[in-house]
């Protein structure tokens, strides 16, 4: 490996450990919503819009994120978002609920930078046909973090660690992670200084934006991650207690099992994908895999399984999100990776944003603001995630494939003589 090689890999891991730690915020309240509900005065259904509110912040700055990696370099912005996250875990950790409020919305933000980030480093730096396989990676540090927000810090919670001491240590963490990306991050080479880099943000944007395949990209990494981002980290904990009687120790670990999966399935799904060469027939076989184990989870009997199983290969199969954020890379011209990114981001997480909240009424109103909700309510709100996977499935059909091999391989005879 040369120089230029692994000062991008060290950029890239640098900025996949910072990706860990905003997923470890993200995943965090699912294992406190009792907590969070006493000291905010405020139900479930308002908690987890409150905490939500992540996604109002991390969708929108994806585009925000994508433009100045492509305009100014990951040195100049990743640190920026470091500290953002950081200063939103400490307004969160006040126990003031307009203070938490701003700070989750902050917390998402800043996050968006991680990601971004890491897979601006990863598609600008190295071989296309390794692409997949660090993108998947870098979703790997995400889900690891995701899986520590609850495997490690939900028995923490229940040893009698105080919510706010949590969220206050980890925004002290946030500040000093931004000052080591400052430190660590290699400096950008020197390129140079436009005038009218507004407008050529602009037009990549543009670019981006009317390219049907970005807009396919999106809908299909959104309707993918919604069953991980608002069913598992907001709700699952709960679910497992009420609807499926387990206790709250075995409940967290059964939840974790699903960012534990993504830890195995983004690197792998992003490995055999760049194996084949192909993006489809994995996104369609992750999907259909989701789909099962979702629909087994809300429907099926929980002793069929042994433990942990179910949800180890619902997030292994989930995996096959990250592939979007390949091909949206892919369909774009190679100078725009940074916005490209950005904006499968965006549409990705306005999902999770905008369905948030309807996903908490839908469940209040199903079971008439009872505090105790069954099995049939959570049945009854969350079968929308299977009509969703389903369409996710049917629209990568309609995606073209921009897998190395595909793209290598000849026209069909037939073509030829059309031509």
């Amino acid at each position: 490996m040369n120089r230029a090689l692994r000062t991008a890999a060290l950029a890239w891991l640098i900025t996949a450990v910072y990706y860990f730690y905003q997923y470890t915020l993200r995943s965090a309240p699912a294992v406190m919503m009792p907590q969070l509900s006493e000291a905010f005065g405020l139900s479930a259904a308002g908690v987890a819009s409150m905490v939500g509110l992540f996604y109002w912040g991390y969708s929108p700055f994806s585009l925000v994120a994508g433009v100045a990696m492509d305009q100014l370099g990951p040195r100049r912005v990743i640190p920026i978002g470091a500290a953002l996250v950081g200063i939103g875990a400490l307004l969160f950790g006040s126990g003031n609920s307009e203070a938490a409020s701003i700070g989750r919305f902050v917390q998402g933000a800043g996050g968006v930078f991680a990601l971004v980030g890491a897979a601006y480093i990863a598609s600008t730096n190295f071989p296309a046909s390794r692409a997949a396989t660090l993108i998947g990676a870098t979703q790997m540090f995400g889900m690891a973090g995701g899986a520590a927000g609850q495997f490690l810090v939900g028995p923490a919670i229940a040893a009698g660690v105080s919510w706010y001491s949590f969220w206050i240590t980890m925004g002290i963490v946030g500040l000093a992670v931004s000052a080591l990306l400052v430190l660590l991050l290699p400096a950008p080479q020197k390129r140079e200084r436009r005038d009218d880099w507004l407008k050529e943000a602009a037009v990549s944007m543009k670019t981006v934006f009317l390219n049907p395949q970005s807009i396919l990209c999106g809908m299909i990494a959104g309707l993918l991650f919604i069953p991980t981002t608002i069913f598992d980290m907001v709700w699952g904990v709960r679910y497992l207690q009420e609807a499926r009687g387990f206790d709250y120790g075995a409940a967290v670990m059964r939840s974790s099992m699903v960012p534990l999966g993504w830890i195995i399935g983004c690197p792998l799904l992003g490995f055999v994908s760049d194996r084949i060469g192909r993006r489809k027939p994995v996104i369609t076989g992750g999907a259909v895999v989701l789909l099962a184990c979702l629909a087994w989870i809300l429907y099926g009997r929980t002793d069929l399984f042994p433990p942990y199983v179910l949800g180890l290969v619902t997030g292994l199969a989930s995996g096959a999100a990250m592939l979007p954020y390949t091909v949206i890379k892919e369909a774009n011209p190679p100078g725009m990776s940074g916005t490209a990114t950005g904006v499968v981001n965006f549409i990705n997480f306005t999902f999770s944003a905008l369905l948030g909240p309807v996903f908490g009424s839908l469940l209040l109103t199903v079971s008439g603001g009872a505090d105790q909700m069954t099995l049939g309510h959570y049945q009854t709100a969350f079968e929308p995630l299977l009509y969703g996977v389903a369409l996710a499935i049917i629209l990568t059909f309609l995606l073209k494939e921009t897998g190395p091999a595909a793209l290598a391989s000849p026209l069909p005879a037939a073509a030829h003589r059309a031509t």
